[in-house]
């Protein structure tokens, strides 16, 4: 086995490891009614798809019309732009200390919602374009849900178990995510140059930045919230695409760029997260918007 085949291996490995163990310890963390209770609000959930399925993938529509990219490259944003769902999302929305249950409950609602979307709407973007949703719905499933059920179920059946396991998840899933980063760099460090100065790159860029500010925006007052929505909308749900671009353009630059794309999201959005947690306490301890209003 080649070295590149080796760190490649790897890096699948560590991806895998870090969804794994994140949504174990959201599992273990967390109730179910912590989940579902923010998703009760039909107004955030409506805002939430209309912001991932609508919006999103009418900016990025909108950038490959401003921006001269070439054919694969514009696949390659369009089809990120109609991938919600991300499993880094409670990781992120850890970091910025924002309302984790509501972040569990958002990504499963768009991860949902992304397998009836993309076979749907992706043939229409893209003409010729044919989307395999259960490739799609078996990666999530046994990555995503599979693991938060079982956390889930060890949280119902011992409390103490849960919160003890959920630290150590969270400690296995943070270095994962630091390898998964660094071997990323190293595979895609050649493509990374390629795209800096670039159209390309000058379009994720915009990407990140104008889905940010969507999610801001629908976010609401309470910060708790808006900065799940915020990095809800900007984060996407990379294996989806990669399962997309893997199916339908292998052997074109549309992979790499969903590849590097990937990296450029947490490279951004990991500190964009930190920020917006710098000074506060973690949601739950403090009192909601709607709670001072009422208050005496």
């Amino acid at each position: 086995m080649q070295l590149t085949e080796l760190i490649g291996a790897l890096a699948v490995l560590s991806g895998a490891l870090f969804v794994i163990s994140s949504m174990l310890g959201m599992g273990m963390g967390l109730t179910l009614a912590q989940i579902l209770g923010p998703l009760k609000n039909a107004r955030l959930v409506v805002l939430a798809l209309v912001a991932n399925f609508a919006l999103v993938p009418l900016l990025a529509w909108l950038i490959t019309l401003v921006l001269p990219l070439d054919e694969p490259l514009r696949v390659g944003l369009l089809i990120l732009a109609a991938s919600a769902g991300a499993p880094f999302l409670p990781k992120l929305v850890q970091g910025a200390k924002g309302d984790v249950g509501f972040a569990v409950g958002m990504m499963v609602l768009l991860m949902v919602g992304t397998v009836i979307y993309l076979p749907l709407v992706l043939p229409l973007l893209l003409q010729g374009v044919e989307v395999n949703a259960w490739a799609i719905l078996k990666s999530l499933i046994g990555l995503m849900l599979v693991p938060l059920v079982v956390g889930l179920s060890i949280r119902a059946h011992s409390t103490d178990a849960g919160e003890r396991w959920a630290k150590v998840m969270n400690r296995v899933s943070s270095i994962s995510l630091l390898v998964l980063i660094v071997l990323g760099l190293g595979l895609n460090v050649s493509n990374i140059i390629d795209l800096v100065g670039s159209y390309g790159f000058l379009a994720l860029l915009l990407f990140v930045g104008g889905t940010l500010s969507l999610g801001m925006l629908f976010g609401g007052r309470d910060r708790s919230v808006r900065s799940v929505m915020a990095l809800g909308t900007a984060q996407r749900n990379v294996s989806a695409a990669i399962v997309v671009a893997t199916q339908n353009f292998a052997g074109t630059m549309t992979l790499p760029y969903v590849l590097v794309a990937a990296i450029v999201l947490l490279l951004v959005l990991l500190p964009t997260a930190t920020r917006m947690g710098r000074g506060r306490e973690p949601a739950g301890t403090r009192p909601t918007d709607a709670e001072l209003v009422s208050s005496p």
